[in-house]
């Protein structure tokens, strides 16, 4: 009788998030207890600074700065600051709602705005997916264009086929995870590793929120600049999926093999235990 493999995956899956909430509780945790102690105390000294104000109006001009935030307005600097809905930014942001990105930094806070992206979004979220499943034939079909100009006669197909495959991760993993952070990390002045950090959470679609690049009110980007963003997401993401869609088959199939070389084993112990045993005396039961 074949074995599922199923609630093998399902139980693998559930043990994984229990590992994830561990592991960043485990991380996190101390860290926010920290800056919210510190926080706190920094609230202290400017009350102790500036004895005009008491704590309740601090805590409405603290309220009024996290809803400018929420709004897409940038606490720092003043009112010359760049519009968050320049048609730049806004065409990155359309970006971020066909995507499933959505950092979150910026929504719509108008009523028009906001019934306008639901149907936008209803709409371009399947043009979207419809469009990176045609760019993903597009590189599928020059990964075989690329398959056949490599095979040599005599060569094993196993072997050029991982050739292939490593040629297409260590392209794309230049292209898409290693070059960019280059780029944001002189432009946006992050690390490297935050920068890495932005673009695989982008390129996932994950998209916290935390980083998102342009929106540094001290300094001058070119107008295109996210637009140009938004064009290497999108290829990105096509390639990403691609790679995701390899991981998860390769996955499916070491499951798949794993529990059919169980099934065999024990069809074959079953097998070879009826054989050992003697046989039986049968009973004959008359009518």
């Amino acid at each position: 009788q074949q074995i599922s493999w199923t609630p093998l995956l399902v139980l693998g899956y559930l043990f994984y998030l229990l590992l994830g909430a561990m592991v960043f509780q485990l991380l996190e945790k101390q860290a926010e207890t920290h800056f919210r102690d510190q926080f706190q105390l920094e609230k202290l000294k400017f009350l102790q600074n500036y004895t005009c104000l008491d704590r309740q109006a601090l805590e409405q001009f603290v309220q009024v700065l996290m809803e400018a935030w929420e709004k897409g307005v940038n606490p720092e600097g003043n009112s010359t600051n760049p519009s968050n809905w320049d048609f730049s930014n806004s065409f990155f942001f359309a970006g971020t709602v066909v995507t499933t990105i959505g950092y979150g930094n910026l929504s719509p806070s108008t009523v028009a705005g906001q019934i306008f992206c639901v149907f936008y979004a209803l709409f371009g979220v399947p043009l979207n997916l419809a469009f990176l499943n045609q760019l993903g034939k597009a590189l599928n079909a020059h990964l075989l264009t690329l398959e056949r100009w490599v095979q040599k006669p005599g060569r094993a197909q196993v072997q050029y086929q991982f050739t292939i495959l490593a040629i297409f991760l260590t392209t794309g993993t230049l292209l898409f995870l290693v070059f960019p952070p280059l780029v944001f990390s002189y432009v946006e002045g992050w690390s490297y590793g935050e920068g890495f950090y932005f673009t695989f959470i982008t390129l996932s679609t994950i998209g916290f929120g935390d980083y998102v690049v342009g929106t540094n009110p001290n300094k001058h980007y070119i107008p295109v600049y996210r637009s140009l963003t938004a064009i290497w997401i999108v290829f990105g993401l096509a390639w990403l999926a691609l790679v995701f869609n390899v991981g998860a088959d390769l996955m499916e199939r070491y499951l798949q093999l794993k529990w059919h070389k169980s099934d065999l084993s024990l069809a074959e112990g079953d097998t070879t235990k009826l054989e050992d045993e003697p046989e039986q005396p049968r009973i004959h039961i008359p009518s």
